[in-house]
């Protein structure tokens, strides 16, 4: 069992309590459903033992826009199968697009180098004018309207108009190179691609209009190509088939104020996601409007207690899920603050010169994000006022308890510290953040509500105090209709209910803390498994990189001897040297801090560790390079040339 911290590094004030919308919600049950849900942990039981009642109370609160219909779910003992709200109708666009006044909807900083906003009222019309384009392009409902796009507000517009006809949206970002936008695109065979010219990261102008032009000859689905100026005014769309300016798509339709939604059925297909396809083709994953409209509303106003007027932050790009999270905050209420470049410009500051400069209330960044300022030795509490700063929230990989301790030393100690895990495949999250309960030292707070999340063991019992698989054993909306490609189902089957019958694994290794919260020990299918002993690598992470020389670190296994033998490499800070003295500290480390069997037989030094576009490690394309194995899908990863830094390691071989 992992020791907790005898004291909560933050709790929230009465006030605050009595002030979130999670209590609004309590009420509202109560008053609605005749049941007593005294606190959090009583809400989440009564969501997961009375589903139907919970997500009728979800959709009264959240003022979902559409017809509910009598029935909520059927085949409620299936999963997959379970299906929700079967007579429904509604547009999930329409109920992002609520709002049609003057307050800020979006406000962009590209960099230092773009900055604008949009209202409410702004934002209506271009979907309309985008929606009445997009109709004249012959899109219609089912089609594919794709972006290679930054985080601006172009791609909502875009996702808002698709969803407005119930054309399904699709998304990569322009760092993504060619194959990695074919291997995804070419799968969904969009009709409209909309891409920006270019964009800024780090202070460097990247052009692309080049790459552009080749993914289009090699997409023949697609009849038009919408070019949205982003680094210059002024462009020769001569190279690009069916190309054509932002401004003279939408010229035609100029007057057109108001949107044509169609309402449609709960599963109607709103977004394909995909996987990071580091060890094949990414999985494409269907999303439901309705599922996903729910699942986010529940999460920004009860989870993350998002409310009318809030300043939501995310630090993400279009190819993230955490795009799509975002962009949901528009149905709550908020204005989105987009961005989109380096993170780390101003010497690390930008985000908190933003934070500042737009009353940011929500800060959304990684775990790797919060590490790095971190050895940076930024001390955001000194040099911003962040006075409008309520919570921090963090994933992408878990967050250490050493950064808990940052953030509340470093950033503000009054702040709502919130680590949240899930994943593509649903969108959303299975374990995050509670307003109104305790923030402890390296803890995910708690499961989401009307999610039936536990942790098994391998046998698939139910283990507390134990580390084992995520699971969740019963459905919920924000499952995904399937995999795009799979019509049967197969895949889709293999992925999360092959390991347990009727349940899904979410292939996360993670424990239940005596608080009631999570702790991710890192992917199941990277776990390391020396002498039969099951060893999460953020446990080895966490030591590691607590050592002022380590920049980041990776560890894999490899086959040796017919066992496994732990391998660690490191990228150390410039200019230093892995020595036998540093090997000697990084050893005592992790045997100090976690068991003998978890220090690695080999440490090594490298210039550069992989990474995907998200930002995640890639232990098992690391892994794959060691053994000497075709790494399938290099267009997935961030720094593709980091794993010629693993490859024919001489010191591997004894």
């Amino acid at each position: 069992m992992t020791p907790c911290s005898d004291q909560p590094l933050w709790e929230p004030s009465p006030e605050r309590i009595a002030a979130s919308n999670l209590t609004a919600f309590r009420r509202h049950v109560e008053q609605r459903r005749d049941v007593r849900v005294p606190d959090f942990n009583a809400l989440h039981d009564w969501s997961i033992s009375s589903p139907e009642q919970f997500w009728v109370s979800l959709w009264e609160f959240g003022g979902v826009i559409g017809e509910r219909g009598e029935r909520v779910l059927v085949d409620g003992d299936r999963m997959p199968g379970a299906q929700w709200f079967p007579d429904a109708r509604l547009n999930f666009a329409e109920n992002l697009l609520r709002s049609r006044d003057d307050r800020d909807a979006l406000v962009f900083w590209g960099e230092d180098e773009v900055k604008n906003r949009l209202t409410h009222g702004e934002l209506y019309r271009q979907v309309a004018r985008f929606a009445a384009a997009l109709r004249e392009a012959g899109v219609v409902c089912g089609d594919r309207v794709a972006a290679y796009m930054p985080n601006m507000p172009e791609t909502v517009v875009a996702m808002l108009a698709a969803a407005s006809i119930g054309a399904i949206f699709t998304s990569a970002s322009p760092d993504f190179g060619m194959q990695g936008v074919l291997d995804r695109f070419g799968q969904t065979a969009p009709k409209v691609l909309i891409a920006a010219d270019g964009y800024f990261y780090n202070g460097r102008v990247i052009e692309g209009l080049d790459k552009l032009g080749d993914i289009v000859r090699q997409l023949p689905s697609v009849s038009r190509v919408v070019v949205v100026p982003y680094i210059r005014a002024e462009h020769d769309l001569r190279g690009i088939p069916h190309a054509r300016l932002f401004a003279d798509f939408v010229a035609p339709h100029h007057d057109v104020t108001s949107i044509e939604f169609e309402r449609l059925p709960f599963d109607q297909p709103l977004y394909v996601l995909y996987s990071s396809g580091t060890t094949g083709a990414p999985k494409c994953i269907l999303h439901g409007a309705g599922g996903v409209l729910l699942q986010h509303l529940k999460e920004h106003l009860l989870h993350v207690d998002v409310k009318a007027g809030d300043r939501l932050f995310y630090f993400t790009t279009c190819g993230w899920m955490m795009w799509n999270w975002l962009v949901s905050g528009l149905a709550s209420g908020a204005t989105l603050l987009l961005y989109d470049g380096s993170p780390l410009l101003a010497d690390g500051k930008v985000l908190f010169d933003y934070a500042d400069a737009e009353g940011m209330t929500h800060f959304g960044t990684s775990a790797r994000f919060i590490d790095g300022i971190a050895k940076l030795g930024l001390q955001p509490r000194e040099t911003h006022k962040l006075a409008s700063l309520r919570a921090m929230l963090s994933t992408g990989s878990p967050l250490t308890p050493e950064s808990f301790d940052y953030v509340y030393r470093g950033i503000k100690p009054d702040l709502w510290l919130a680590s949240i895990s899930g994943g593509t495949d649903i969108v959303s999250c299975f374990v995050l953040g509670c307003p109104v309960l305790p923030v402890w030292r390296g803890e995910i707070q708690c499961r989401g509500l009307g999610m039936a999340v536990d942790v098994f063991d391998d046998e698939g019992y139910p283990v507390n105090g134990e580390r084992g698989e995520l699971v969740c054993t019963k459905p919920f909306p924000a499952m995904p209709l399937g995999f795009w490609g799979d019509p049967h189902g197969a895949k889709y089957h293999v992925a999360y209910f092959e390991r347990f019958d009727n349940v899904w694994h979410h292939g996360d290794f993670c424990e239940i803390t005596p608080n009631g919260g999570f702790i991710i020990y890192g992917r199941s299918d990277a776990t390391l498994n020396p002498g039969g002993m099951r060893i999460g690598t953020a446990e080895i992470y966490r030591q590691v990189e607590k050592l002022p020389e380590v920049v980041e670190s990776v560890v894999v296994g490899q086959d040796w001897e017919g066992d496994v033998r732990l391998v660690l490499f490191v990228k150390l800070r410039a200019g230093r040297v892995l020595d036998d003295e540093l090997v000697a500290r990084i050893r005592q480390a992790i045997r100090d801090n976690t068991t003998p069997r978890h220090v690695p037989a080999k440490v090594l030094q490298v210039a550069d560790i992989p990474r995907t576009k998200s930002g995640k490690l890639v232990e098992l394309a690391v892994r794959s390079v060691i053994h000497g194995l075709p790494v399938k899908n290099l267009d997935a990863l961030e720094n593709p040339a980091a794993l010629e830094h693993f490859r024919d390691r001489a010191e591997l071989k004894s």
